[in-house]
């Protein structure tokens, strides 16, 4: 029989022998021990419904059987070799984005995270622009490195107090809380156009790329609309700067399409990917169109991007994606989900907006003066824990109900979540 050490001993190891930064949710926080598929289970063998799939990575479930079967045959027979000799399944990977990606993206370096991904990709921007300054959303998250936190526009992420220069800084498209005050559509998709204006008036004109999420998604679920990023990669083109998509959490069918930026019928210049790819192995991956994958020609191995177990494990996922279409199983569900976050909206003055694409849910709190519902976004998910269900918080307020459930999630579980935080909210 296995013994747990409970929450407190393992909070007092955290203390003693993790570095701070590495937080955690809750007041009373559980030891989570099991995972299965759209459940996780404590160590006293309560159940939890989870809708926040670690954070928009295990988007086929928990100890999915078929990537499970496929990740310990791997192991069984090769677990390690390295990028410097030949191995198969890195290759059928990196074919297999090819043909799922959109556009012409095509040739894929191979990495452990989404932060090294992003990091990639902006070398690679400059690599093949021969120019070294970026261009940034407001409320954007890209990594944990120097140059990805200097890109980050959200300051509870920003740790570096010496950031990365020839960064500026543009305003996001946050329709709630409009940056330039005004309203869509009649704004003329103003946010967009004020891309232009940063590229004139704070760069030198020396950019290689611009770097955004299709949807913020710890900067608060913020949502484009449609037409924006036609815009902005209009914009871009006129000046010779690419277009970097990080579909870290948005992709792999998470917005009810396989990747989020196909909402917005633009073709990026590189994309970048993690999270979801290998459902919980660790992975990270960039991907260009051939011109400029191929200016990338000096040295660039990874000891462990792409090893054979990872790309077992995204090979498997990406079959149990697409044989199981969760891409529109996310969009039929998350209509479903969104349609009553926003009943409860209309019954509850503390959701203010509810917004995003698929099961990439956001549910902004705020007080009556519309003021960030900071404490009472803390207080519903740690009673909505109590009742079993995970629901995640972001935002540069942490007032954001984050909702990213696993895509094989059922209506039933959904309505559980529904009738749950209307309970909740009620008690507030």
């Amino acid at each position: 029989m296995t013994t747990y050490i409970g929450p407190d001993e393992i909070i007092q190891k955290k203390r003693d022998y993790l570095i701070p930064c590495v937080y955690h949710f809750y007041q009373q926080p559980m030891q989570l021990v099991r995972g299965e598929m759209q459940y996780l289970y404590d160590h006293n063998g309560k159940q939890y419904l989870d809708c926040f799939a670690g954070v928009s990575v295990v988007n086929c479930g928990h100890c999915n059987p078929e990537i499970t079967k496929a990740i310990c045959e791997q192991v069984n027979t090769l677990q390690h070799t390295t990028t410097v000799y030949l191995t198969q399944n890195i290759v059928n990977l990196a074919e297999r984005l090819a043909g799922l990606t959109p556009g012409r993206l095509q040739k894929s370096f191979f990495c452990a995270s989404g932060t090294e991904a992003n990091e990639g990709a902006a070398l690679l921007a400059s690599i093949y622009t021969g120019k070294h300054e970026f261009i940034s959303l407001r409320q954007g998250l890209h990594g944990r490195t120097k140059l990805t936190m200097s890109l980050t526009g959200l300051s509870f992420w920003r740790t570096d107090t010496t950031p990365v220069g020839g960064i500026s800084f543009a305003p996001n498209a946050y329709c709630y809380r409009c940056p330039l005050n005004k309203q869509y559509p009649e704004c003329d998709l103003a946010c967009a156009n004020e891309i232009e204006n940063v590229i004139k008036t704070a760069t030198s004109g020396q950019v290689a790329a611009m770097i955004a999420e299709p949807i913020q998604g710890n900067g608060g679920m913020i949502t484009p609309p449609p037409g924006y990023f036609k815009r902005v990669k209009e914009i871009l083109d006129r000046y010779g700067i690419l277009l970097i998509v990080d579909e870290v959490q948005t992709g792999f069918g998470r917005t009810g399409k396989m990747f989020a930026i196909e909402h917005y019928d633009v073709e990026p210049d590189i994309m970048t990917m993690a999270k979801a790819l290998a459902n919980g192995t660790p992975v990270g991956a960039f991907t260009a169109r051939a011109e400029i994958a191929d200016k990338y020609t000096r040295p660039g191995a990874s000891t462990l991007g792409g090893n054979p177990v990872t790309a077992a494990a995204s090979l498997a996922t990406l079959d149990v994606i697409t044989k199981q279409n969760l891409p529109a199983r996310a969009a039929e569900l998350g209509q479903y989900l969104k349609a009553g976050l926003q009943q409860l909206q209309e019954r509850h003055p503390l959701i203010g907006d509810v917004r995003g694409l698929g099961l990439m849910l956001g549910a902004e709190l705020v007080l009556p003066d519309h003021s960030p519902a900071i404490h009472e976004v803390d207080i519903v998910l740690e009673k909505m824990k109590d009742r079993g269900f995970l629901v995640g918080k972001n935002g540069p307020n942490r007032n954001v109900l984050a909702f990213q459930p696993p895509l094989i999630i059922t209506q039933e579980d959904l309505d559980r979540l529904l009738n749950n935080l209307d309970d909740v909210l009620s008690s507030l």
